[in-house]
């Protein structure tokens, strides 16, 4: 019944040790087109990766279990364990987990899960699975957890610097879907005690058309303690220019070191091709013909060794390439792995989103 800052607990930066990931097989078949068939060999490429440097666990349903196994058996460091779910993002459905640096100790933190807007403007009508799987696992693995229900949040929507910095977007947070019935005031209140935070940093915007409402994870990321990169374009006609530049004035304001990552030069749309392999369930948020996505490199992740970063491919060669350059002089002492991300991009997020860290322990 206590809370994670009094019992000496924060939340890491992710790119502090980890001592493994989560991911979740993809299956819902309104997220991932044509039975998620065109996505899984970019799935297979993190998961090599993230095996390289650390353990996975891989989450899946009894149906796609045996699928599962066969996709992965020519890897060593990873857990298959069947736990229910509702879609794939296991960044908002996870556990986010908190370290106490004295003890090493890891505890997770269970947050109410509503689908990204619940009743007002949620993604899909049915998240029960995933409001209990940061719970399930936690239980199944012997994680101690801090119960946060009811407050809503998803792990996309925050981002930690390590020392007591906490970075999130006014879209998200503060949307009618979340916690309507707090301030701001109190949501930064709630965000303090429980990721052991000392400040909060409210961007006021994240990536143009992002059906989060606007995760900070696809928006700006912390690479070490009062640094970020932060994503950038310079076309002034383009929505994102102007929410871009919001973001980097408050950046500013609060002193941190910006690093402008540029977004893909071409907007990535929905095709035709695309449209037809989606199978909607009613009550579902769906797609349009040339909708555009929320593409970002912004959206990567670290292992221990590495970072996993987007590349969209097609027009955005040049794009992906730009991308690779910047992140390797920002991150010299890991090697950046691309990964082909469009199709993950398709279900509505990526790399990040598909991921959650558990940080370095000694004992639970």
């Amino acid at each position: 019944m206590t809370k994670p800052g009094k019992d000496g607990f924060h939340m890491p930066g992710e790119f502090e040790p980890h001592s493994g990931t989560i991911m979740i097989f993809p299956e819902r078949p309104g997220s991932w087109t044509y039975d998620a068939e065109p996505a899984l060999p970019s799935f297979l490429k993190i998961w090599e990766a993230i095996t390289e440097d650390e353990k996975l666990y891989l989450l899946v349903s009894p149906e796609k279990h045996q699928k599962a196994e066969m996709l992965c058996k020519n890897l060593k460091n990873i857990e298959i364990l069947e736990i229910p779910q509702n879609d794939a993002w296991a960044r908002d459905t996870a556990p986010t987990f908190v370290r106490n640096p004295q003890t090493g100790k890891v505890r997770g933190i269970d947050w109410n899960f509503n689908a990204w807007g619940g009743t007002f403007d949620g993604l899909y009508a049915d998240w029960q699975n995933d409001n209990a799987l940061a719970g399930a696992f936690c239980q199944k693995m012997g994680f101690p957890i801090y119960d946060a229900k009811p407050f809503v949040l998803e792990g996309g929507s925050i981002h930690s610097d390590g020392q007591g910095l906490v970075m999130t977007t006014e879209a998200c947070l503060l949307s009618p879907g979340r916690n309507p019935n707090l301030t701001k005031e109190q949501i930064t209140e709630t965000l303090c005690e429980y990721l052991g935070a000392n400040r909060v940093i409210w961007l006021p915007r994240g990536i143009y058309h992002d059906e989060t409402n606007e995760h900070v994870d696809n928006i700006c990321a912390f690479i070490r303690p009062g640094e970020a990169v932060l994503a950038w374009t310079d076309d002034k006609n383009d929505p994102q220019y102007a929410l871009s530049k919001a973001c980097l004035e408050v950046l500013q304001k609060e002193n941190i070191i910006v690093h402008r990552l540029p977004i893909p030069d071409v907007p990535v749309c929905i095709t035709e091709h695309d449209l037809q392999g989606y199978v909607f369930e009613p009550g579902e948020d769906t797609r349009e013909l040339g909708e555009r996505l929320a593409a970002s490199y912004v959206n990567f992740y670290f292992t221990n060794k590495s970072v996993l970063l987007p590349q969209f491919g097609g027009e955005n060669e040049q794009s992906d390439k730009r991308a690779v350059s910047i992140m390797t002089e920002l991150c010299p002492n890991r090697k950046i792995i691309p990964i082909p991300a469009r199709e993950l991009l398709l279900g509505g997020g990526n790399i990040h989103c598909l991921t959650q860290q558990i940080p370095a322990l000694k004992e639970r």
